[in-house]
């Protein structure tokens, strides 16, 4: 496209304007223009006339018929610009919002107080706990607080080396998440790993009243800290990066839940991430399908799972690479404790938004972002093969197509996507459709009334995890209760006239499920985690 020559000899601004642009766009413009305007340029410096005192201005210069950018006028625009970093002010704090009214030095101050009152002022990881109180942060960051101040080298930590720590955090870091990160990130690091969790859960079991009896089995601490990671990356990492930001932890409850762990003894009430009964019962549904006991499941021992309810092809995608990372799921076939983790949690609470992206990536068989009709066929040749084997007559697809588009109404015409799903409200009933024939005669039994009644409900209830982690708990319990007595040949237990109160039936569940873990774990002690 040309520009009229008349408007750019008549216009000098609009001269200037493209002359100014020309020359900070140098990187992108060809080398010849680049020389033409570098020439044009000395040329024009060369040949501008002393200005004497009284002698009016020259005359617009006039140019051949292909126009040469002139001189840029800087000073214009850099008025403009002037003016608009004025009045647009700073909208982004990546390490949160400063706190124009907060007093360092004060805190700082109290901190050197409470350092006073410790023997040789040099707090061991104990004393850590009072240090995190006067910093106005919950107790269990005394680790991350400690090793980030160098304790982890000689033991303990000094007041002035906490002091010079504590007031660099402060004056660069402005609010929770971003100091947390801070602290138990490793140097230069603005994310967390999973391995960086590590030491602020083995404090927690060691400390937390609700995991006392976790002592006297030390075998399996890995197991639960493994599971604990899982389900933190699983709820907070929604990029599916292995790297927590601050972003992600401002928008997660995780803060708020680990802050609860100082204030409530039974860890099993604090159901998001922590609770020792959600990690005994998907341990033990992982020994359940780890026949060699290996610490990996391969294809065939995952298809095993609730008595073959997930189809082949589904399970074949998640083997594939679809949601689970590194080369030993594409090379051996084989899905590690942690993998193990996610598949859990997403195969029980399809509801779930990280559930959803789970089964999303695992149907996406071509991965263009997009559920097709032939991969949703796909899947569903399987479940009709399945259901003819049982006897029971399938539903055309066809027809089945119109129910589930009804039921997802997706925004393009035959291609549904995940933010469809995620809007429906209906994705758990959408995916058992396609890969799990259990649950998808279970919704097809069920009256329809009821499910939109669940969609409706927007009261606070608790999600489907949690439903299915409580059941399977007591029964799990109730099974290794059973065999215990059995063995011990008396069921006198079952003929006590006072019931027993609540936390007494917890200790002795404790103690049930401790040794029955201590048995499982204790034939794994020469396997290495991974």
């Amino acid at each position: 496209m040309m520009i009229k020559e008349t408007s750019l000899r008549r216009d000098p601004d609009l001269r200037g304007e493209l002359a100014f642009l020309a020359r900070g766009c140098d990187f992108v413009l060809p080398s010849r223009f680049k020389k033409r305007l570098k020439s044009f340029q000395q040329t024009q410096i060369q040949s501008k006339p002393e200005k004497k005192p009284g002698t009016p201005l020259p005359p617009p210069a006039t140019f051949a018929s292909s126009p040469q950018p002139l001189s840029p006028v800087p000073h214009v625009n850099n008025v403009v610009n002037a003016t608009l970093s004025i009045n647009i002010p700073r909208f982004y704090f990546p390490e949160g919002l400063p706190d124009a009214c907060s007093n360092h030095e004060q805190t700082l101050s109290r901190i050197e107080t409470a350092f006073m009152d410790i023997e040789d002022q040099k707090a061991d990881i104990y004393e850590m706990g009072k240090i995190a109180k006067v910093c106005g942060c919950p107790l269990y960051w005394k680790t991350p607080m400690f090793r980030a101040a160098g304790g982890e080298r000689t033991g303990f930590v000094s007041a002035q080396s906490f002091i010079a720590m504590w007031r660099k955090l402060l004056s660069n870091h402005h609010d929770d998440a971003s100091k947390f990160i801070c602290l138990l990130a490793k140097p230069s690091c603005s994310y967390l790993e999973q391995d960086d969790f590590i030491p602020l859960l083995q404090d927690v079991v060691d400390t937390h009243p609700g995991l006392t009896f976790l002592k006297d089995a030390p075998e399996f601490h890995s197991r639960y800290i493994t599971t604990v990671i899982q389900r933190i990356f699983y709820t907070v990492n929604r990029s599916w990066s292995g790297k927590i930001t601050a972003t992600e932890i401002r928008k997660s409850n995780f803060l708020q839940t680990l802050a609860l762990l100082e204030e409530e003894e039974d860890i099993n009430q604090i159901t998001d991430y922590f609770s020792y009964e959600h990690f005994y019962v998907i341990y033990c549904k992982f020994w359940e399908l780890d026949s060699d006991h290996d610490l990996y499941i391969s294809q065939a021992d995952l298809s095993r799972y609730n008595d073959q309810a997930s189809s082949n092809r589904i399970i074949e995608r998640i083997f594939s690479g679809a949601v689970t990372r590194g080369k030993t799921v594409q090379k051996e076939g084989r899905m590690s404790y942690a993998d193990f983790v996610w598949f859990l949690i997403s195969e029980e609470d399809k509801r779930n938004p990280t559930s959803i992206e789970y089964w999303f990536r695992c149907m996406d068989v071509d991965g263009d972002g997009v559920l097709s009709m032939y991969e949703l066929e796909y899947f569903y040749e399987e479940q009709c093969e399945r259901m003819e084997a049982m006897g029971i007559e399938p539903l055309p697809f066809h027809d089945l197509l119109c129910q589930m588009l009804d039921l997802v109404k997706p925004a393009n015409d035959g291609k549904i996507t995940l933010r469809d799903l995620k809007r429906c409200r209906m994705a758990h009933i959408f995916y058992d459709t396609f890969f799990n024939l259990e649950k998808y005669l279970d919704h097809e039994q069920r009256d329809p009334f009821a499910v939109q009644k669940d969609v409706e409900n927007d009261s606070p209830e608790p999600s489907d995890w949690d439903r299915f982690a409580a059941e399977e708990y007591e029964t799990l319990v109730a099974e290794e209760s059973a065999q215990a007595q059995f063995q011990e040949g008396s069921f006198e237990d079952y003929e006590t006239e006072e019931p027993a109160s609540p936390s007494e039936i917890g200790n002795k569940g404790n103690k049930i499920v401790t040794s029955s873990l201590s048995e499982k774990c204790g034939k794994l002690q020469s396997v290495d985690e991974e």
